[in-house]
């Protein structure tokens, strides 16, 4: 990088999550009344700070919960409140939602400098996406969650867009001489002619927004064989098109990715149409994801978590990589989209 992320985070004074000790995240908890017994545990997340805290006693019919702390000056309170209504009205509507208990009447609370949520605890693995029944069982949950979210829109969370997903991030990186010289060139070109296909499928193939999920990758469904899925997590949630909670659950060759669309698709038009224009946004819509993933690291590397679990983030071959991946999905977008 032109400025070195060892560097970069060494002219930076202490994180604030690097003040997120066991004893603050119990003090929180404490602070509305619920007590753990020192037993926790921090679950995989990067974005924001997640535990699993084993209660002295069960509070609400839960001997354990999930406590998450939100990234500070990442989201406005208003924003959170929105996603935690989204959650309050999928788990109205009986969609297997994972959202905030309502504790002291609220469900955000705030401590210390910290936006924090508590929720239950649910158990559950990643589901087998080579299944094509459990695929066919997401599907239907996925149109559930979209039949709620397109009954109204959101107010204060924004629209996952060309400007806020591509040109955005990468006016970000460019400003802040995030890459290397020896590569800069070459990535702004391929960035830019990305970009320049992804406005023109946006234009070809206008859709209809929704509230999303936004984040729907096996990671954040929870599966047991019995109940099925519960889906967690809607930090990310936007406004934006349907297919975007149902393409980065495709994965393997071309025949692979169109069986497992096919099975998704199966179970979701059970429950809600689906606009088939909205594949051709696919590929289009990966290709924004990668843009804004590079933005994110960049943005992130201050926090010490980040420089430990993406070491090989900001080298010169890290965006070579990234030129190579940018080629391809030129490619991938030139392509007849997927049908199923």
């Amino acid at each position: 990088m032109a400025s070195t992320p060892d560097n970069r985070s060494m002219s930076h004074a202490l994180h604030p999550f690097e003040q997120l000790t066991p004893d603050a995240v119990l003090d929180a908890l404490s602070s509305v009344g619920l007590h753990g017994d020192g037993r926790l545990m921090a679950l995989s997340s990067y974005e924001n700070r997640v535990y699993q805290v084993q209660l002295e006693s069960p509070a609400m019919g839960h001997a354990q919960v999930v406590t998450k702390f939100y990234r500070p000056q990442r989201w406005s309170d208003e924003a959170i409140l929105e996603e935690h209504a989204f959650a309050a009205e999928l788990e109205a509507a009986e969609v297997p939602m994972v959202g905030p208990l309502v504790v002291d009447a609220r469900t955000l609370h705030h401590h210390s400098g910290f936006a924090f949520s508590v929720s239950p605890r649910r158990g559950g693995r990643p589901p087998e996406l080579d299944d094509l029944d459990v695929l066919e069982w997401i599907g239907r949950f996925l149109a559930r969650i979209h039949v709620v979210g397109a009954a109204r829109p959101f107010a204060a969370r924004p629209a996952l867009d060309l400007q806020s997903f591509g040109q955005e991030p990468r006016d970000w990186l460019l400003g802040h001489e995030a890459i290397p010289l020896d590569m800069t060139s070459r990535w702004r070109d391929v960035c830019d002619a990305a970009l320049k296909a992804i406005a023109a499928a946006l234009k070809a193939h206008p859709v209809r927004s929704l509230r999303l999920h936004g984040d729907v990758h096996p990671g954040n469904i929870l599966w047991t064989p019995d109940a099925g899925p519960h889906f967690v997590d809607l930090d990310d949630a936007r406004t934006g098109p349907a297919v975007q909670d149902l393409w980065m659950l495709l994965s393997g060759d071309r025949s692979q990715r169109q069986r497992q669309l096919g099975a998704l698709l199966d179970g979701y038009e059970q429950m809600r149409e689906f606009d088939r224009a909205e594949l051709a946004l696919i590929e289009p819509l990966r290709t924004l994801r990668l843009i804004h993933y590079s933005a994110w690291l960049a943005r992130r590397w201050d926090d010490p978590a980040f420089p430990r679990a993406f070491p090989w983030f900001g080298s010169s071959d890290y965006w070579q990589g990234q030129v190579q991946i940018l080629e391809e999905q030129l490619e991938a977008m030139a392509e007849p989209p997927l049908v199923a």
